[in-house]
């Protein structure tokens, strides 16, 4: 691998997110190697007693949850990927690592834009909240751990549009409503708390938060979990729509094959932390290989 540049405090005040380039189709934007993540105090037999064959992640010896092992893929700039798997995959886990929701217990990620490459998990604590605010978005599928419910719908999004210094309130105001519109979310109710909104327009409000800094990479949750099948539709066009028009690279977490197969060009399986199957969506839906999968895939059917 091409020796990943580093992100120093001065480029991180001052890239900013104004201009920020649109990544040519086919251009990688993501490499992740390795990735582990173990929750416990780990030991030497963790990897090799857990996983499919031992249909457990949890290690024998010590105890240890290994949510993650060893994970490896690569995104394309445009690219949407999906990453299915039943509870307790760690299919959250890549994502919820990704976004500096957790740490990893090993490997790397690197995270490609513009002219610079940034090692996710070597990066301090101002770097990687920049690129969290800039250069990535995360839409959740619990809506509570993604926006701020003691403010209003507008003010989340204005939270996001503030960190790239812009403290124009008229501006902001106007980016607001825009942004709103664009998620089918009225504008009129911009200054309404999220709790008053229903399970799929809080998704919104979060969609349209994400997309505040148009960041080149977005990760989903689950974010049609629970919803009315109506609402989801209204959601899964979005996602599409948005992908279209900014290019932007999408990691989509699920357990649901239609989503995945409406969404997602290529996609991952998982069980106990690890990668049992990847490849193109319609191969991994109209011919699995492995048990496991064709397991998932018929009881969809």
């Amino acid at each position: 691998m091409t020796m990943q540049t580093e992100m120093t405090d001065e480029a991180v005040v001052a890239s900013g997110a104004a201009g920020t380039p649109v990544p040519e189709t086919g251009q990688k934007i993501l490499a992740v190697r390795d990735l582990t993540k173990i929750f416990g105090p780990g030991c030497g037999e963790c990897l090799a007693s857990t996983g499919p064959l031992a249909d457990t992640n949890v290690c024998p010896r010590c105890g240890s949850i290994i949510a993650l092992a060893e994970v490896g893929f690569n995104l394309y700039a445009g690219e949407i990927l999906g990453i299915i798997g039943e509870s307790g995959s760690g299919k959250s886990t890549v994502v919820k690592t990704l976004y500096f929701d957790l740490s990893p217990t090993g490997g790397e990620a690197v995270f490609h834009h513009s002219d610079m490459s940034f090692n996710l998990f070597t990066l301090n604590a101002a770097q990687r909240r920049w690129l969290r605010n800039h250069r990535m978005g995360m839409v959740y599928q619990n809506p509570h751990l993604g926006l701020n419910f003691s403010v209003s719908a507008g003010g989340n999004i204005a939270e996001r549009l503030l960190v790239c210094e812009l403290y124009h309130y008229g501006k902001i105001r106007t980016l607001v409503r825009e942004l709103l519109s664009r998620t089918e979310v009225p504008p009129g109710r911009m200054d309404e708390r999220p709790g008053g909104f229903s399970g799929g327009m809080q998704q919104r409000v979060q969609i349209a938060k994400a997309l505040a800094t148009r960041p080149p990479l977005l990760f989903l949750d689950e974010i049609t979990t629970g919803l009315d099948l109506s609402v989801q539709a209204r959601i899964l066009d979005l996602i599409l729509e948005i992908q279209r028009e900014f290019m932007t690279a999408m990691i989509v977490v699920t357990h649901d094959l239609g989503v995945i197969r409406l969404l997602a060009e290529r996609t991952i399986v998982m069980k106990h932390g690890r990668i049992i199957e990847a490849g193109l969506t319609d191969q991994i839906i109209e011919d699995p290989q492995h048990p496991y999968t064709q397991r998932l895939v018929a009881s969809a059917l």
